[in-house]
């Protein structure tokens, strides 16, 4: 899209939403939203995400989302695991049994970036490893 055309769609127009982004992502900023954005690419593992995200009680187990999906149980896992790797979901085993629920500090780091106001700073990154603002 054009300079142009950004300068169309951005939040100056009545009625529409806030730019994607009024100011350049550095390096280190392009790299963590390019991961978090590969594994929002994929059509499953977005599904999953939005099962996790909308399950009432804020956590599920990977035996009730298997059945969802006509995948063996160890790809669902595998897609699970790309999720949890960009900072998206967190896990626990018990027993025989993962649970996973929704990481709120990356959706709304990614939601900031996304709809910000024109002339705010981009919010901190998150630290995959560990879940905290660096």
């Amino acid at each position: 899209m054009s300079k142009q055309e950004l300068e169309v769609v951005g939040p100056d127009v009545e009625g529409c939403c806030p730019a994607l982004l009024t100011a350049p992502l550095d390096e280190e900023q392009a790299e963590a939203l390019a991961k978090v954005f590969k594994a929002l690419g994929d059509p499953i593992r977005l599904r999953l995400l939005s099962m996790i995200a909308s399950r009432a009680g804020g956590e599920v187990c990977v035996c009730d989302l298997t059945p969802h999906f006509d995948l063996s149980q160890p790809t669902v896992s595998h897609h699970l695991k790309l999720l949890r790797q960009a900072g998206l979901i967190g896990c626990e085993r018990r027993g025989t049994w993962v649970y996973y629920w929704l990481l709120p500090e990356t959706t709304d780091q990614l939601a900031g970036i996304l709809t910000r106001p024109a002339g705010q700073p981009l919010p901190e990154p998150v630290d995959v490893a560990s879940g905290a603002a660096s």
